[in-house]
């Protein structure tokens, strides 16, 4: 399995998570609305991924990569403040908290590694035309 391959499937089984969460949230007004968020940028995160694994060029990549990181920050926000707020105690959300940063590091390390990549394959042709 690749590591496109292994991280399409880590997404995946993150939104399958998030969708649980959301499930099991108290159906208090404010749990819903943060719930609410935290599913649809969640499971975007996968989504968006997939999507990124598509790109047609650097560029496309570059800029899809850009909303996943967006997706999975904005997870770690819902996740943070469920804590911060006490609707869920951080004992129970440890682990996905966890994951949602793994997620993150690893797609914002993609991203500035495919940036640095083009920046240098553009250096490179700028460097031959002279």
């Amino acid at each position: 399995m690749t590591q496109a391959e292994q991280l399409k499937e880590r997404t995946k089984q993150f939104a399958i998570r998030i969708v649980n969460l959301f499930r099991s949230l108290p159906k208090e007004e404010e749990a819903r609305i943060i719930g609410k968020q935290l599913i649809r940028s969640g499971t975007s995160v996968a989504a968006n991924y997939r999507a990124a694994c598509r790109a047609r060029s650097k560029a496309e990549f570059i800029s899809k990569m850009g909303i996943v990181v967006e997706e999975a920050d904005e997870t770690v926000l819902w996740l943070e403040l469920l804590i911060d707020t006490k609707i869920i105690k951080k004992e129970k959300m440890s682990n996905i908290l966890l994951e949602a940063n793994e997620l993150l590091a690893i797609f914002a390390a993609s991203q500035g590694t495919a940036k640095g990549l083009r920046n240098k394959a553009q250096y490179a042709n700028v460097s031959m035309i002279k």
